[in-house]
């Protein structure tokens, strides 16, 4: 399995662990059912792997995903964009077939 992120993802993943009052070693990555087109990205705060996680280091961020999720993420590239939509995550899957017209969900 392989996932890549942007340094301007890393560079956001980093400062939001850091603002934490609590310790977390990472984020989790995952995606979930749910949207209008059937999937959706999940991005949480997490103090570590679980059993059957792909765990990746990037710099002094760990990024987990989880078994099911490895599926629908391989070659999957994140980034950090701002935009005049907005900021935040945004993800480049060569597995996705279709999105939703927001962008938030995805068809695989």
């Amino acid at each position: 399995m392989n996932i890549s992120f942007t340094d301007s993802a890393v560079d956001k993943m980093r400062q939001v662990v850091g603002e934490q009052k609590e310790e977390f070693s990472g984020i989790r990555v995952a995606v979930e059912a749910g949207g209008c087109s059937g999937f959706q990205y999940a991005m949480k705060l997490e103090k570590g792997s679980r059993e059957g996680d792909e765990v990746f280091d990037f710099n002094d961020i760990r990024v987990f995903v989880d078994e099911q999720s490895q599926i629908y993420l391989d070659g999957a590239t994140v980034d950090y964009v701002s935009n005049w939509k907005g900021e935040g995550f945004e993800f480049k899957n060569p597995n996705s077939t279709g999105t939703c017209g927001c962008g938030e969900s995805f068809s695989a």
